[in-house]
């Protein structure tokens, strides 16, 4: 049982890599230009240059052998050069990657402290006064669009009161080594004076965009949970431990909590899949170093690689997440594996 779901998985992912490969193999003949510059990053070669990458490139040949041509430089690492600064669009990928992907952890972790609890509680006092305020702050943590809710902080705690940066990792005064990308991690393995001031000031740096980009999973997650909680408190072996005499807060914590966290912990991988694309709009106002901000400005460059390979890395990086929450969802609830077949 398990064997057939893992290749119904794998089958599955195979499918959407090869899809977004042959969309992002695509771009290069969509894009405006010569196709040689999309695809090699390199602007007016010289008639042997011109040879040399057509040769290597296979562009004198059929189309199939062409992607399969690109599928090799994928793996190989080789995704073309940058046109606006000249390098390895991998290497910049590699570059920036930790920097969204350490700023949607900790939002992550921001939105499971307070979103999981707050939809706990909300299903404890349900149609009472605290369920009524959780549900309205939601709701407007819902409704409001991050990039206002970016600037509104912008103006009050940094232009305002003056307690928080507004933008960049960390302050120009110290000079960190990147080992893993990491700013706080690099920080602790690196041993140098106020090492402790510099760790406090890459925490300032990450205050605000942290509780902007974890605003959204925040509110899905207190209603995702508040509603998961409910609906397994009208369950018959709920009702029966009631009229055993059991009060709601056992009832809470020793029989629904565990079987109402099965589909919040499927949610938490898809939010955190979500928070990729959202930190792209959060790290542009707070010019936030990561692959997203680096994204847009190839966008606005017209870089074509980069736009190519960006797009290729979070792409690929959402459909793993998704996949890897599905997987996790299934580990601890079996009996999905049988729902999504049909056979329950």
């Amino acid at each position: 049982m398990l064997f057939e779901y893992l290749l119904r998985r794998f089958s599955l992912l195979l499918f959407m890599v090869f899809t977004l490969t042959v969309f992002t193999f695509s771009l290069s003949y969509m894009f405006p230009g010569e196709l040689l510059s999309n695809v090699t990053g390199q602007l007016h070669p010289t008639y042997e240059q011109s040879k040399a990458l057509t040769l290597k490139y296979h562009l004198d040949e059929s189309i199939f052998i062409q992607y399969l041509a690109f599928l090799e430089r994928i793996v190989h690492g080789d995704w073309g050069l940058s046109l606006s600064s000249g390098q390895s669009v991998f290497e910049h990928v590699v570059k920036l990657f930790p920097a969204t992907l350490e700023l949607c952890i900790y939002a992550l972790a921001v939105a499971i402290i307070f979103g999981i609890p707050g939809g706990i509680i909300a299903s404890a006092y349900h149609k009472r006064w605290p369920e009524k305020v959780i549900n309205s702050l939601s709701l407007l943590g819902f409704s409001v669009p991050i990039f206002w809710l970016a600037l509104l902080l912008i103006m009050v705690f940094c232009l305002g009161l003056g307690l928080f940066p507004m933008s960049g990792r960390i302050g120009l005064l110290y000079e960190v080594e990147p080992i893993t990308n990491f700013i706080l991690l690099d920080i602790i393995l690196q041993d140098f004076p106020y090492e402790g001031l510099a760790f406090v000031d890459a925490l300032h740096h990450l205050a605000l965009p942290t509780v902007v980009l974890a605003m959204y999973p925040t509110t899905v997650l207190i209603r995702f949970t508040r509603d998961s909680m409910l609906d397994v408190l009208e369950q018959n072996y709920i009702k029966t431990a009631r009229a055993k005499g059991l009060n709601r807060r056992q009832l809470i914590m020793h029989h629904a909590l565990r079987n109402a966290l099965l589909p919040v912990i499927k949610q938490i991988g898809l939010q955190f899949s979500t928070l990729i694309t959202l930190a792209m709009i959060t790290e542009v106002i707070f010019s936030w170093p990561g692959v997203g901000r680096w994204l847009i400005d190839s966008i606005y460059q017209r870089d074509y690689p980069a736009i190519q390979g960006g797009l290729l890395a979070v792409s690929m990086f959402v459909i793993l997440a998704n996949m890897v929450a599905e997987f996790s969802h299934t580990l601890f609830d079996p009996l999905s594996r049988n729902q999504a077949h049909g056979k329950v």
